[in-house]
């Protein structure tokens, strides 16, 4: 009785360490396929692109749960590949970070970064500004208003010279 449970758990070692093996070598050529990356503004909408899918066959997107995908809030969306195995899906995001969106169709999977980046610091970017927190009218404002106080300041202490001198 013994001897048949050993003999079980040898077969089934045996069976799980060739079978990954066995997996792996029939992987067919081209099965990590490309995405894009893709870089947006916080609420904008844009397209990722995956290719080097299995052609004409159903394929789905995932993404993290900060990500909008195919215009609805969810975690996957599914269409077919065309012909050439590519496929697009339309992403956007309300939370700034970085994401991986992955597209899977048959045994081949994609992958793209999906950057998203807050509304100013993408202004600034445009700028060839960084981004301080300051908007520009902002710090001229400030700047006015200090000239302003350093004008008044000087005011009230060239008058207090010319009194004392008048008294003196």
């Amino acid at each position: 009785m013994i001897r048949k449970i050993l003999a079980t758990a040898a077969i089934a070692a045996a069976a799980l360490l060739t079978v990954p093996a066995a997996a792996n070598a029939a992987e067919p050529a081209g099965y990590t396929g490309q995405g894009t990356n893709l870089t947006l503004t916080v609420g904008e909408t844009g397209t990722m692109t995956f290719s080097g899918l299995a052609p004409s066959t159903p394929s789905t997107a995932t993404v993290d749960d900060a990500v909008t995908i195919a215009v609805i809030k969810a975690a996957t969306a599914s269409k077919p590949t065309d012909a050439t195995g590519t496929v697009s899906y339309q992403v956007s995001s309300n939370t700034p970070g970085t994401y991986t969106v992955t597209a899977t169709a048959g045994q081949y999977v994609a992958t793209g970064t999906l950057t998203v980046v807050p509304a100013d610091k993408a202004a600034a970017a445009g700028s060839g500004l960084s981004a301080t927190g300051y908007d520009v009218p902002v710090l001229w404002l400030w700047i006015g208003g200090g000239a302003l106080i350093l004008g008044a300041a000087l005011v009230v202490v060239l008058t207090t010279v010319r009194r004392s001198r008048a008294e003196s």
